[in-house]
């Protein structure tokens, strides 16, 4: 039933973008998060990729997450010789993360789930309404 595909393409998006806010989140809870000994490096900022699969079952292709990873790249350093984790000539790295990135990530994944939802929500209805007319 074409319904019953509408309903699992929505589920696949709904549970891919929880993992991406989910990812979201946890950059956002290490962004202060430094190494623990001198020169070590800090948290890196994880990124997602999301790639179309086929469901074997139905044929119908969804969005899933398909790797979690790090962003590769300098981190940013501070001048802080005060610190545990400053170098020799007291540099702190800093996490490659910027706190605007991942709020427009996170604003962008709410909708996407919002979105998916309100089709979910719109698919339930019209099964509803098709089991109501039946009766």
């Amino acid at each position: 039933m074409d319904l019953d595909r509408a309903l699992r393409i929505s589920a696949a998006g709904m549970q891919a973008q929880a993992t991406r806010l989910r990812v979201v989140a946890e950059n956002l809870a290490n962004s202060d998060s430094t190494g623990q000994s001198p020169g070590a490096d800090p948290y890196r900022r994880k990124t997602i990729t999301f790639g179309a699969r086929l469901d074997g079952k139905d044929g119908v292709g969804v969005n899933a997450a398909t790797r979690i990873g790090t962003q590769a790249g300098e981190f940013p350093q501070t001048y802080d010789p005060g610190h545990p984790a400053a170098d020799a000539n007291g540099y702190v790295k800093r996490p490659n993360i910027d706190s605007l990135v991942e709020s427009m990530d996170m604003r962008e994944a709410q909708r996407s789930y919002a979105a998916n939802l309100s089709v979910l929500e719109v698919t339930r209805g019209m099964l509803s309404r098709t089991i109501e007319a039946l009766r």
